[in-house]
């Protein structure tokens, strides 16, 4: 089992870890100790084919062993908006033996994906590092629950739009304009039920803010072959050296999971279940989701393992919801929070990522000292 720690820090990041022979450590002071010098050689500039992005990045190595030589890789995003504002956020993939870069962050939460030629990137919108999408949904959903858009210009919107690309597709151009410029009104946006200023602000500006948050939405579906995709792309030697990876020049491809250290990983505990019993009773909250159509740790094996943790029950059974349908169920439970994740198979962020996000969101928000679980030993952790 991966266990991970708790990192100090106001940072919304992720840490992906890969998990090969080199690296076989943890450490907890992989941001602490990174001076301004260290910071500025591990920033990551542009990775090879990567589309342009409103956040920063870094990745390399820290030092967990100089005498046997053991290192620890970690690639680090910061938010796309108020960085210095939000929660610390540690991913750490299972397997055992596997990696959090091929998994975590090339196809689960990660703020890219690897086209199928391993050449380019693109951006995945339902990344855990931005909160844009939905905001922007919210406001849509405003407009239109309000009767400020017809329902034929909101699902216009709702279909030409992006709402978390970098620039907007021309249908959706048309459809925002049109709300704005024919449906509207001259009404106060900012308090709709009151009276509005005569002297109004210029409406192309009002546009085109608008338009650089709602953007043409891309039909993305599952691809069983990502993990082929990650192989191809982080096996480039330019892409290693913008990641600041591979150092020592090691004489083997690098994998998405490692059967070496399958076969002699020997220290796992066969239950989980006092760890959480721990956590719960440090005061920390646990979330536990599992996706529904996953036959390798199904719910129903999971439901049953929660069942000897004998917590008191707080809130019962009951469906939650992704827009207008329901997204899964969800039980709570002094301390722990169990969610399934309808239609999601066994990595729920690359099947559902969208219903993903919306869980992830939901439990962020509640508070900020937090501990967040995957059952497939998937784990990060929050920052208090």
């Amino acid at each position: 089992m991966e266990m991970g720690l708790l990192f100090p820090g106001k940072v919304l990041v992720f840490f992906f870890f890969f998990f090969s022979l080199l690296f076989l450590s943890l450490t907890d002071t992989i941001v602490a100790t990174l001076g301004p010098k260290q910071r500025e050689i591990d920033r990551i500039s542009v990775l090879p084919g990567q589309p342009p992005v409103p956040f920063n990045q870094f990745s390399g190595y820290v030092t967990v062993n100089e005498q046997d030589g053991r290192a620890l890789f970690y690639w680090l995003t910061e938010a796309t908006t108020f960085p210095e504002k939000k929660p610390l956020v540690l991913w750490l993939n299972g397997g055992p033996g596997c990696s959090s870069v091929a998994y975590g962050a090339s196809e689960e939460i990660g703020p890219f994906r690897i086209n199928r030629t391993g050449q380019s990137l693109y951006r995945n919108k339902y990344s855990w590092n931005t909160d844009n999408y939905y905001d922007s949904i919210g406001t849509v959903t405003f407009w239109w629950t309000h009767s400020m858009i017809s329902d034929q210009t909101y699902q216009s919107i709702l279909k030409h739009c992006n709402f978390s690309a970098e620039e907007a597709s021309k249908h959706c151009d048309n459809a925002v304009s049109y709300a704005m410029n024919h449906e509207f009104g001259d009404i106060d946006q900012y308090s709709i039920y009151t009276p509005s200023c005569m002297a109004l602000p210029n409406k192309t500006m009002q546009i085109m803010r608008l338009k650089n948050t709602l953007l043409r939405r891309r039909v993305t579906g599952y691809d069983p072959c990502t993990e082929n995709y990650a192989e191809k792309y982080y096996n480039r030697p330019d892409v290693q050296k913008a990641l600041h990876a591979n150092t020592t020049g090691i004489p083997y491809k690098w994998t998405a999971c490692s059967d070496v250290l399958l076969k002699y990983w020997t220290d796992s505990e066969n239950s989980i279940l006092p760890t959480y019993k721990n956590l719960i009773e440090a005061g920390l909250r646990i979330w536990v989701f599992s996706g529904d159509t996953d036959s390798v740790v199904p719910v129903t094996a999971t439901r049953f393992s929660l069942s000897h943790l004998n917590l008191k029950i707080k809130t019962r059974w009951y469906p939650w919801y992704s827009g207008r349908q329901v997204g899964g169920w969800t039980e709570v439970y002094d301390g722990l929070t169990f969610a399934t994740v309808r239609g999601a198979g066994h990595e729920v962020p690359l099947f559902q990522p969208k219903r993903a996000f919306i869980l992830f969101r939901s439990f962020v928000r509640i508070g900020r000292k937090a501990i967040a679980t995957y059952l497939n030993h998937n784990l990060f952790l929050l920052d208090s």
